[in-house]
């Protein structure tokens, strides 16, 4: 169905029509001028990001469910990296006239299966036309307590260096579904060519042959692969991170997730909290998968790790005196300390050498 047939309300009503609020924060959602919301006894998070088709994403290897599953995760996973609980989500698209109603169903389907895994609330947004293809811009909001909430500038000399889960998965997941485009395509070119001299030539027994060869150019095969893929299809905030520092009564210095590769970010919170840092090469988790996909691909696994981006895994610091609780913790990596500010950024590698740390991560401007 076309878009148009619906119309702007009409659309709205059709994606948001049994969509019910689930807390108590939300007094009014989609439907009028403006949601409302009422936040009596904690501090107030807003995080918005946008998402532009050919720079934040390829439709050619991923669906629109998932793509509106990765869109509200990677809000969520920003409230998350300040010690909050995310709440409500505004959800803005501008759409050009490729996409029906049933695409926009189909994003929505996976926008509101991650809203509801945080039981977060969609109350509102804004949708608009488009000449240039599809662009998303979602704002999540959250609450924390005032004396809950981590920033970046928190980190002291001797806190450690923390990481959960493992990095350089959604960056070789990446650069597989890449590669295997560049091969598709180049296949889907040669026999392109070979179609238009068919026609040329009016041959037409070898023409229906070649169009019959377009159409089943096979899958890629991504047999022992798929966490790659996950990773970088399927984004997952962590907040179940988040419980279990809170459960083990384990505040953060300093957080922030990782989204444009660890590297950046740490220098991040350094510069922000005016420290250094000294990072091990060996301690930083690497998946099997990972570490194949990039000697597969003749790339260092380690820069893969410290510059790839889009793991949404949590960056954080805490007091040394946290060691043990942070040892004890599944799926939570120690990785370094926080040093003087005058000691630099140093990765320290596996065979004992010292070098800079360099902000490489992924930059979208």
């Amino acid at each position: 169905m076309e878009i148009a047939k619906l119309g702007e309300f009409g659309l709205i009503d059709r994606l948001t029509k049994d969509i019910k609020p689930q807390n108590a924060s939300t007094k009014y959602g989609v439907g009028d001028d403006c949601a409302v919301l009422h936040y009596p006894d904690s501090e107030v998070l807003v995080t918005t990001d946008m998402l532009m088709e050919g720079v934040h994403f390829d439709l050619t290897y991923i669906d629109l469910e998932h793509l509106g599953y990765k869109s509200a995760m990677v809000n969520i996973s920003d409230i998350f990296a300040m010690n909050g609980t995310p709440r409500q989500m505004t959800v803005s698209l501008a759409l050009s006239k490729r996409f029906t109603v049933e695409d926009l169903e189909a994003f929505y389907s996976g926008l509101r299966l991650a809203c509801d895994k945080w039981n977060v609330d969609i109350v509102g947004g804004d949708t608009t036309s488009s000449y240039t293809g599809l662009a998303i811009s979602i704002t999540c909001i959250g609450e924390a307590r005032k004396e809950d909430i981590v920033y970046r500038n928190g980190a002291k000399e001797t806190d450690l260096i923390c990481v959960s889960g493992d990095l350089g998965a959604a960056y070789m997941g990446l650069q597989l579904l890449e590669r295997e485009k560049a091969v598709y395509y180049e296949q889907v070119n040669e026999l392109q060519k070979k179609i238009a001299e068919a026609k040329a030539n009016g041959d037409s027994q070898k023409l229906s042959t070649l169009n019959s060869q377009l159409s089943t150019i096979a899958t890629p095969d991504f047999a022992g692969k798929e966490y790659l893929l996950q990773r970088q299809l399927k984004t997952e905030a962590r907040g179940d991170i988040i419980q279990r520092l809170r459960e083990a009564n384990i505040r953060p210095t300093a957080m922030m997730d990782i989204s444009d590769g660890l590297s950046s970010e740490l220098m991040h919170i350094c510069k922000q909290s005016h420290v250094g840092c000294r990072v091990f090469e060996k301690n930083i988790p690497i998946d099997y998968q990972t570490a194949v996909m990039a000697e597969e691909l003749n790339m260092n696994v380690t820069t893969c790790a410290l510059n790839g981006g889009e793991d949404y895994e949590l960056l954080f610091t805490v007091p040394i005196g946290d060691h043990e609780k942070i040892e004890a913790m599944e799926d939570v990596k120690l990785i370094g300390h926080i040093t003087k500010e005058s000691l630099g950024h140093i990765l320290v590698t596996r065979d004992d050498q010292e070098f800079e740390l360099k902000a490489q991560g992924w930059n979208p401007l």
